[in-house]
Formats: structure tokens, C-alpha cells, sequence
């Protein structure tokens, strides 16, 4: 996933990115940039939390114990919660019976209907029997009957036909009018309202005939010497045409439970002013608390607290609070963190993630949802994976005093949950090495937050249910946060231009199209860089760089080779060289032409930047040297160019690339040392070493001569153990061929 800016957007990132020369004006741009971004992060989280006008309005938890009474200076009503009031209005509605109404025109509709059918089976039953038998089951199919000899024998008779009739017009005449009701219809009530001849009457629902207590009750009607097959055919004709006379008002019901539910008041009690609303040294409950949220609402609403002076001092306060807790952070950064506060990319996700938090903590508070439901895991997983878990919690710490200094989250219970899982969060990410481990992420958070939950419940005498309902909570959160945060990593990566280790990972998979297309095209370039990679995976384990980038940047730093694999010794046989052939300025441009092929692939394979400086970098400068000596010695007056028998480069920049560097050179060296003693091999690495010392190769890396020792330490002891010198085992004598097994074969 890319981020892709405009223009123009992208050149004013870059310009507030890049480190000021001056202190005027640059300077001054370059840090107003971010005090101006601090003050509008903290203006937007004074907006989502506005200051309450009551200086002293108590702020009180569940289990807590005031020193004083909280008296209501003025009355107010206690409305039911969401939750009370739809739960009244389900019920209500519940309680409502639903309307029927009788239809009298259902019985003539059913006499026709079954009429119309039979009238029409005599039609056709009585002409000559072959007929008569293929039209019944045309008849039958048509109307929907199962066509079977015992339905057909039994309709071609006009004696059972007119059994069968006689017998439909009783049930019809004698059960329709009572009222019949279809499944269709039935609602699951004690009690249904009928409507019959303009008069109401509420009747149990088991004294009504339904659909399957009709059928039961039409089996006695049934003569009882009917032949075979009768009583089943009686029953299918009144299933295939049955019409209920007592119907469903679906309208009238939904309308008269509507107003069962409009009926429910919304208020379930009141205070008189003077009433006290806590007591005092008595622990605080849920009557308690909600009682002073309803005071709180209705001073708000009433106007009682309106702005004034003192609201508008402690505004100022509060921005002037805040201001100094996110300082905190800021200050952080430019000491400690100075890549991060210099690039304002960075800077910008920072600000997003804060602010993103702020306000779905409001959601939070608006909604008096539980507190579990405020994401603090999401910018500490995503700062974590970014950068570093240290960065993560010193960031979750400052944000958790920020969400805690609100109004709605001052109290300790919200403080230490948040805090706590925010810091699992952001230490939780250093185990995890795979996207697809993000529900380990979320079962580590759901852990803290269930664990915090038992611990502050038993400190306040929760209920279990309300611990339960915590740990629920906490549960969901932690699980979508760590989801959601794996899933949006390439979009901050991309964004931040920042390479986790998980994206590393996956570069790393040997089974990759380009490693893939490497290994069957330039079999010797890709065991050569299988070795690279383990000499600075091991290099840069020893001085604390990231060996993860140092190993994919050594699977990658060849791949330009693959456009030309044989101008390339590792990839030639024995005896055969193309460079045989050509002269030496073409030898060294084909050798110099494998970086910029290899930058050309990595674009394509939208290698990530950090991945891609590996390639053009690990040969830095350098000369191509035995090209350039076979130059000099075919021309000895000539001018040579050196530029043209050099690589582009740029030298290295990083820790990682120069490690790369030295360890292609050394591996490559070490495979033709004869008799590669530990002695043998560190005189070639320091000699290595030296060399690309000499050449100002290591110029602009960041790298310290005791680090530099490290290293060559470390290909020390890789490469011997690459190189050590095998026992020649002796040759087994060949057994003679009489002393073979019978019938074995010997290859000549």
C-alpha cells in the first residue's frame, strides 16, 4: 500500500523536514513548524473536551467514599438510561396483544376454490380410462399435487369424487366460520385480540384453531369406509388451498404498540433541591452515580453553569495543563528522538494518532460507554512497530496523564487502565514478528486489560458481573485495535517512509519473485548473497545495528546481476569468461551496469528505500580494479578516466550498508584462501578492512573504530566456521566381486 501526496504537498513535507542551516529564518521556521502543530494538537483535544463551568462539581467513582454530602441546590428528574427505556419499550410493546379480524368471505372463497378443482377432475375423469388417466395427471401436476397411481385410481372413480366433495363442504361449512388462523399468522402472545362484526374480544391464544389443529380435527370427517389413500388426498386438498378466516392486522398491531411505546415515560424519578444526592462516608453505587450525572446534565442544560470569567480562566488553565503534559512528548523527541521530531511526516502521524485517540476517548465519555473502549493500544502498537517499544510506552504514559487530567476520565480506575494497557501494548510488539500474529497482540492487551479489571474491581468491591462486563469489553478492544493496527502498518510505513521489522520479514522469504528469479538465473550470485547475509546478520547483531535490514539487504544487493549473470565469476564455469573477449572500459561498464539494473529492479519490485540503498551502496565509490589495471597496462601513456572504471555509488551511509560492504569483499576473498586458518582469515578481513579505509570508503558512515573492531570479529569467526579445513577421509577399498550379493549389478 502506497501514499501517494501532491506535488506540491510533498515538496512542503520535504522542506520542513530538511535540517535548518541558519537560525534565521530558517530555523525559526523549522521549529515554529512544530510548536504551531503542538498548540493546534492541543486546541483540538480542548475542543473535544470542553472545560466544565463548575470548578468544584464532584467527580466520584464507583466504591469511593466521600468526606462530605453532595446536596442538590436546585430539583431536577432522573431520565432513564437508553438501555432502562428501550428495554420499557420492548416490554411494552411485548405486553401489547395482537389485532385480528375475522374475514367471513374466507369460507365462500374456500368453497369455490376446492369446487373450481373438483369440477374440474370430473371434466376429465370421465372419458374413455387411457385418457381419462393421462388428463388426471395432468390435472394433478397442474394444480400442484404429487402424481401418484393410488391419487389417480382413486379420483377416476365418481363415487370417491363425490366422497371427496361432500366431505371438503363439511369441514368447510363447520370449521371455516369458527375461525381458522394460518401459521403464517400465528404471533407468539398469551392473548390475541379478535375482531368479529365490529366487536373486540380478547381470547387465549390456545382457543383458537390454527393451521395444523384444523388438519387434526378434518380427519374425522373423513367417511369411515373410505378406500385407500382418501383420508392422505382429503388432507392435501385443504393444505394446497387453504385460506385462514381469521387474519394477522399487521398495520393495527405495529400501530398500537407504537403507541404502547410512546406511552412509557421517560423519567424514572426526581430530586427536590435541598435532597441529598451522596452521603457522605458511605460508598459511592450506581443510584448515586446516576443521580449525579442527571444534576450535572440539567445544571448544563438550564444554564447554571454557564460561562463566565472564572469558566474562561480555567480554560485557559486547562489548555495551558495540557499544553504542558503533551510538551512532555515534544521535548522527548527533540532530546532524545531527533530523526523523529526533525521529519515532520513523522511528526504529522504522531499528531494524527494523538488526536485520532482524543477523540474516540470523547466518543467514549459522550456516550458514557465503558472506559475499555478507549483505543490506547492502537498508537502504541503503531508507534511500536514503527519505531521502538521504548518510544511506544514513554508516549502511552504521556497520553494516559493527558486522557486522565479530562473531566470524564479523572478518576484512578480510568488512569491505570489505560496506562497499563497501553504499556502492554507497546512492549507486547517486540515478540511479535508477523502480521498474522496480531491476535496474539490483542490476546496480550485483552490479558491486561481483564487482569486490571480484577484487580481494580476487587479494590473498589465490584460486582462480578461489572468486572465481567469490564474484561468483555477490554477483550473486544484489544482484539480490533491490534487487528486494525496490523492491518494499517503499510499505510503508516508508507506514509512515514519507515520499514518495520514485519515487512523485513516477509522481504526476507526466499520463496519472493525476485529471490526466486536470483536463485534459478544466478544460482552462484545467490549462494554468494546467502553468505553475505550471514556474515552482516551476524556483523550487525555484535554492534547493536538492525541485523534483520543488514540480511535482506544483502539478499538484495546483487539482484542488478541477474540481467547478466555470466560476465559474473561466481556464475561462470571453469574456464569460460565472456570478459575474455572484450576490452576493458566494456568489461568495467557491463560490472558498474549491475547497480543500476539492480536499482531498476528494486523499483519495480517496490523494494522499500531503506532495502533498495543496499544495492548502489555496498560498492560505494570503489574502483573496478582489475579492469582498471588491465587498462593502464594495455595503454601505459594513455589518461584513463578512474570515474569510468568506478562504481556510481554513493558511499555508505548507514551502519548496516557499510557492514555490507566489508562483507561482500570479505566473503568473496575468503573463498580462494587456501588453508583458511582463524590466523589466515584475520589477516585477510584486517587487510580488507584497511583497504577500504584507505579509499575513504568508510567516510560517511556512522560507524566508531571499536565497532569496526566488532566486525571484523565477528567475519572472524563466520567465515572460519564457513571455510575451516575438512578431513580428507580415506577412500573405502571396493569389495571384490565374488563377495557381492547374488544378482548385484557393477557399473563400469
Amino acid at each position: 500500500m502506497s501514499l501517494r501526496l501532491p506535488g506540491r504537498t510533498r515538496a512542503l513535507l520535504e522542506a520542513l523536514g530538511r535540517q535548518p542551516e541558519h537560525a534565521w529564518p530558517e530555523g525559526v521556521v523549522h521549529h515554529g513548524a512544530r510548536v504551531l502543530l503542538l498548540f493546534l494538537l492541543v486546541g483540538a483535544i480542548q475542543l473535544l473536551f470542553p472545560v466544565s463551568p463548575v470548578p468544584d462539581f464532584p467527580n466520584l467513582e464507583k466504591g469511593m467514599v466521600p468526606a462530605e454530602d453532595v446536596i442538590a441546590e436546585v430539583g431536577f428528574l432522573i431520565p432513564k438510561t437508553d438501555i432502562e427505556l428501550l428495554q420499557e419499550r420492548d416490554d411494552a410493546a411485548a405486553a401489547v396483544a395482537p389485532i385480528y379480524r375475522y374475514d367471513p368471505a374466507a369460507v365462500d372463497s374456500m368453497l369455490r376454490r376446492v369446487g373450481r378443482f373438483l369440477h374440474h377432475v370430473d371434466s376429465v375423469a370421465g372419458g374413455p380410462p387411457a385418457i381419462a388417466t393421462e388428463e388426471l395427471e395432468r390435472v394433478l401436476d397442474s394444480y400442484g399435487f404429487p402424481v401418484n397411481p393410488e391419487a389417480v385410481a382413486l379420483l377416476a372413480r365418481p363415487e370417491h369424487r363425490a366422497a371427496m366433495r361432500r366431505s371438503l363442504e363439511r369441514v368447510i361449512s363447520a370449521e371455516w366460520p369458527r375461525g381458522i388462523v394460518a401459521s403464517s399468522d400465528e404471533v407468539a402472545s398469551p392473548q390475541w385480540r379478535i375482531v368479529r362484526a365490529g366487536t373486540e374480544q380478547l381470547v387465549v391464544r390456545d382457543s383458537v384453531l390454527t393451521q395444523p389443529r384444523l388438519f387434526e380435527r378434518a380427519a374425522t370427517y373423513v367417511p369411515a369406509d373410505a378406500p385407500a389413500g382418501f383420508r392422505d388426498f382429503h388432507r392435501l386438498v385443504l393444505i394446497r388451498f387453504f385460506e385462514g378466516s381469521i387474519r394477522l392486522d399487521r398495520e393495527a398491531t405495529a400501530q398500537a404498540r407504537q403507541q404502547a411505546k410512546d406511552a412509557v415515560p421517560q423519567i424514572k424519578g426526581s430530586v427536590v433541591a435541598g435532597q441529598r444526592i451522596v452521603t457522605a462516608h458511605e460508598p459511592v453505587g450506581d443510584a448515586e452515580l446516576e443521580r449525579l450525572a442527571a444534576y450535572q446534565d440539567h445544571l448544563q442544560a438550564s444554564g447554571a453553569m454557564s460561562r463566565g470569567p472564572a469558566t474562561n480562566a480555567r480554560e485557559v488553565g486547562t489548555f495551558a495543563l495540557n499544553l504542558m503534559v503533551l510538551s512532555i512528548f515534544g521535548f522527548l523527541l527533540y532530546f532524545y528522538r531527533r530523526p523523529a521530531y526533525s521529519n515532520f511526516r513523522h511528526l504529522l502521524l504522531l499528531s494524527a494518532l494523538i488526536l485520532l485517540l482524543a477523540a474516540s476517548a470523547a466518543v467514549v465519555a459522550n456516550t458514557r460507554a465503558p472506559v475499555e473502549l478507549v483505543p490506547i493500544a492502537f498508537p502504541a502498537l503503531v508507534v511500536a512497530g514503527l519505531w521502538d517499544g521504548r518510544m511506544a510506552l514513554n508516549m502511552t504514559l504521556v497520553l494516559a496523564v493527558l486522557l486522565s487530567i479530562q473531566s470524564p476520565f479523572v478518576n484512578v480506575s480510568p488512569r491505570m487502565t489505560m496506562l497499563l494497557a497501553g504499556a502492554a501494548a507497546a512492549l507486547s510488539v517486540r515478540v511479535v514478528h508477523r502480521r498474522a500474529q496480531g491476535l496474539f497482540l490483542g490476546a496480550v492487551i485483552a490479558g491486561v486489560y481483564a487482569l486490571t479489571a480484577v484487580v481494580l474491581g476487587l479494590m473498589r468491591n465490584t460486582e462480578a458481573a461489572e468486572i465481567l462486563n469490564a474484561v468483555m469489553w477490554g477483550t473486544v478492544n484489544g482484539v480490533a485495535t491490534s487487528l486494525l493496527a496490523m492491518g494499517f502498518m503499510p499505510l503508516f510505513e508508507s506514509c512515514t517512509r519507515i520499514t518495520t521489522d514485519q515487512t523485513l520479514l516477509e522481504l526476507a522469504d526466499l520463496n519472493r519473485p525476485m529471490l526466486k528469479r536470483l536463485s534459478l538465473e544466478a544460482s552462484g550470485t545467490y549462494a554468494h548473497s546467502i553468505n553475505v547475509a550471514n556474515l552482516a546478520e551476524a556483523a550487525a547483531r555484535a554492534i547493536d545495528a538492525n541485523p534483520l535490514l543488514a540480511r535482506v539487504g544483502a539478499y538484495y544487493h546483487d539482484i542488478g546481476k541477474i540481467t547478466m549473470p555470466q560476465y559474473f565469476i561466481e556464475n561462470q564455469a571453469r574456464g569460460r569468461n565472456p570478459h575474455d573477449q572484450l576490452d576493458p572500459l566494456r568489461s568495467a561498464s557491463i560490472v558498474r551496469q549491475h547497480v543500476v539494473e539492480g536499482i531498476k529492479l528494486a523499483e519495480q519490485a517496490k523494494l522499500p528505500e531503506c532495502v533498495a540503498r543496499f544495492i548502489p551502496e555496498h560498492h560505494g565509490t570503489q574502483p573496478i580494479g582489475f579492469f582498471y589495471e588491465q587498462a593502464r597496462q594495455a595503454a601505459p601513456e594513455a589518461q584513463i578516466d578512474l570515474a569510468a572504471y568506478s562504481y556510481p555509488g554513493p558511499k555508505p551511509q548507514t551502519r548496516e550498508t557499510v557492514i555490507l560492504m566489508l562483507a561482500d569483499s570479505v566473503e568473496s576473498a575468503a573463498k580462494v584462501l587456501p588453508d583458511p586458518t582463524a590466523e589466515r582469515v584475520r589477516g585477510l578481513v584486517d587487510r580488507i578492512v584497511e583497504g577500504k579505509m584507505a579509499q575513504g570508503q568508510l567516510d560517511d558512515a556512522p560507524l566508531t573504530l571499536q565497532e569496526l573492531s566488532r566486525i571484523k570479529d565477528q567475519f572472524v569467526v563466520v567465515l572460519t566456521g564457513m571455510y575451516h579445513h575438512r578431513i580428507d577421509y580415506p577412500t573405502a577399498p571396493l569389495l571384490p566381486e565374488e563377495s557381492l550379493p547374488a544378482g548385484t549389478v557393477v557399473d563400469e
